[in-house]
């Protein structure tokens, strides 16, 4: 007997500080909290993937991994047009920085700064933000089919 469609799609979860890329079809999951989530998806060949990182900007010191947003972004740009992808066929999903200490007095906190980094540098390559869900109060987890380019998205209970 034939198994159901869609049960034999390959699974990756997907850490923090890390990108995962994919020219065939893949569910990549993460979860955020103050970090971003950055999904880009070839609209007309299929393919793509998603990062997930920590920490808006590199500072030049120790290694440059991808729990810097400008290093994950960078890196997810290219891993994305290694496997094929064309970047006019390019869209994005954006996802996190929240700030999920309601309490916090930090005129600036890391999930807006997250925000802010992955949203300038996709207007920077001219890629459309086709869908986002960022900044608030709860967490957030993302499921990326690489394939169709659909992103599920399921939000946390607000703290209290």
């Amino acid at each position: 007997m034939a198994e159901p469609a869609g049960t034999n799609i390959r699974k990756h979860f997907l850490f923090p500080g890390a990108t995962h890329v994919d020219a065939d079809e893949c569910e990549i999951t993460t979860v955020l909290g103050s970090c971003v989530a950055v999904c880009l998806w070839d609209q007309v060949h299929g393919g793509g993937g998603m990062n997930h990182f920590m920490l808006p900007l590199w500072n030049g010191e120790g290694l440059a991994t991808p729990k810097y947003g400008n290093i994950a972004m960078e890196r997810l740009l290219e891993h994305v047009l290694a496997i094929g992808a064309r970047k006019q066929h390019l869209v994005a999903k954006v996802f996190g920085g929240a700030n999920l200490l309601a309490t916090s007095s930090a005129a600036c906190p890391i999930g807006a700064r997250n925000i802010e980094l992955a949203m300038t540098q996709l207007e920077e390559w001219r890629i459309t933000v086709a869908a986002s869900d960022l900044g608030g109060h709860v967490g957030r987890k993302v499921i990326m089919n690489t394939m169709t380019g659909v992103v599920l998205l399921g939000r946390g209970r607000p703290q209290k």
